[in-house]
């Protein structure tokens, strides 16, 4: 197996990736494209299916071909995605009856604040584990088979397939011989019941979907076939799939209870494994499946954060007081803290555990001894805060002992907002050697199903840790600096509520 390799592909928001990984865990190819964003009308977001497809097909001969391999050499091909994004086409002709309705879309949240109104929230959230929101994929496909002229009739006619984007490629993959998805993504519909492990009848119906649009529901590691295309030469087995955060849980190896990973991208996402058992939030929190190997499934509690680096991205585009992202962490350290001030970066509202969409980014304690250095320490100490939130509501959930926190993303290269997160949670914050971690968890859940790695302990000696940031200070000042952000945050909401 050590002259064989596993094809990742990571297809994002953006952009489609593809990593090619070796038996080590080690990186040894990469390709990248960016796809065109599409938006028709304000909070319309919507990307061409045929382009995720060309771009993702396209990294992965390029990736293969950058290692100097063929077909032949790739014993698995694991494949992770954006999730609740939405394609609906034809099973005859293949083709998008529709563009892809992306995650950020909110043309539906209307309709969610009708199911709301209408009593469905408790029933929704009973069997999914989800909050009525437009970001999951149910009201999207409802809208397609509503809005495009012709779907009803094709649905009903069981002509068109629904897939999140996993579905998407590997039906072209196998050239329409599979329609599938893999439990991890199931759950993020809004139609799949967790506890049942099943596409729900009474969700269909309320949703008004046709089961005949919906893919079989796989395991997140299992032989689903293989590839069909001229993309490679030889048949490759397609072998892995699960949505990104949970292939980033998976590739941080955090596999056992009360183990969680924070990734930190434009949004972060704080994603807990709970063991075998769903958890029902009571801080508004997502229960959700980590995955599924065999029979076995994992569960997990997820808190999104809206604003995580896109608050740096904002200091450089919207205020003009950096050139380039990166510079943000020596601008911070040029003061020795933010001097009182504090920043909630609720530019699109405040995410978990808050969910209040009516909240906006708010700034206290400045004086005019306030500087822009001062401003990227609260930009930056904004992050941790936000996280620990999440970790806090996380902890009163589950119960559960948590010992570190297990971090990937671009933001984790910034030695200071690390350090920070450390002081505030007092717990171990670990950024791992190999960061690519969602495409990384692709790869083990594709290498576990053809025997590639023994055992999920093989993977576990695998994984390394770069760099360990432990509390420096003093528990006292962590806690008045933690009083000083939820009087921000009181704020912020205060603010809001009052419009």
């Amino acid at each position: 197996m050590s002259q064989q390799y596993i094809l990742a592909l990571d297809q994002g928001t953006t952009s489609s990736r593809a990593i090619v990984f070796d038996h080590a865990g080690h990186i040894v190819s990469t390709a990248q494209k960016e796809f065109q964003q599409i938006y028709p009308q304000p909070g319309w977001v919507e990307h061409d299916p045929q382009e995720i497809w060309a771009t993702q097909a396209g990294v992965a001969a390029e990736a293969t071909t950058k290692a100097g391999l063929n077909g032949a050499a790739i014993a698995a091909i694991g494949i992770t995605n954006q999730r609740e994004t939405t394609i609906v086409w034809d099973r005859d002709s293949g083709r998008p009856v529709y563009n892809a309705i992306v995650w950020q879309d909110r043309r539906t949240a209307a309709f969610c604040d009708a199911l709301k109104a209408d009593g469905h929230e408790a029933t929704i959230r009973a069997k999914t584990g989800l909050l009525v929101d437009s970001y999951f994929s149910a009201t999207k496909i409802r809208w397609i088979l509503g809005n495009v002229p012709g779907a009803r009739a094709l649905a009903n006619a069981g002509r068109l397939a629904f897939g999140t984007v996993d579905s998407w490629l590997v039906w072209n993959f196998t050239r329409g011989e599979l329609h599938v998805t893999d439990a991890s993504n199931a759950a993020r519909t809004m139609l799949f019941n967790i506890h049942t492990l099943q596409w729900d009848d009474d969700l269909l119906a309320l949703f008004d979907i046709p089961r005949s649009m919906l893919p079989q529901v796989r395991p997140s590691s299992a032989l689903y076939g293989h590839t069909q295309t001229t993309v490679f030469a030889s048949r490759i087995p397609i072998a892995g799939i699960a949505g990104d955060q949970h292939a980033a849980l998976f590739g941080q190896m955090c596999t056992t209870p009360g183990m969680v990973k924070n990734t930190y991208g434009t949004g972060c996402f704080m994603v807990m494994n709970t063991g075998d058992k769903p958890i029902v939030s009571r801080n508004n929190l997502l229960t959700t499946i980590a995955w599924q190997i065999g029979d076995q499934v994992q569960y997990a509690l997820e808190g999104s954060i809206f604003i995580g680096g896109a608050v740096v991205q904002w200091l450089r585009d919207g205020l003009g007081i950096l050139r380039h992202s990166h510079e943000v962490e020596a601008l911070a350290r040029s003061v020795p803290d933010s001097d009182g001030v504090y920043l909630v970066p609720a530019f699109a509202g405040l995410g978990a555990p808050h969910w209040n969409p009516h909240a906006r980014g708010a700034m206290f304690g400045a004086t005019r001894g306030t500087t822009a250095a001062h401003l990227a320490r609260a930009a930056l100490d904004s992050i941790a805060y936000q996280t620990m939130d999440v970790l806090n509501a996380m902890q009163a959930d589950a119960g559960l002992d948590i010992t570190q926190l297990r971090v990937d993303g671009g933001a984790t290269g910034n030695d200071l907002l690390m350090q920070f997160q450390a002081d505030i949670l007092g717990l171990d914050v670990i950024r791992p050697q190999v960061t690519e971690t969602t495409a990384l968890g692709a790869a083990y859940l594709a290498g576990l199903a053809v025997g590639y790695w023994a055992d999920q302990e093989e993977l576990r000696q695998q994984w390394r840790q770069q760099a360990c940031f432990t509390r420096a200070m003093e528990p006292a000042q962590a806690a008045q600096l933690v009083r000083g952000w939820q009087r921000a945050v009181g704020a912020a909401k205060a603010w809001a509520d009052a419009g």
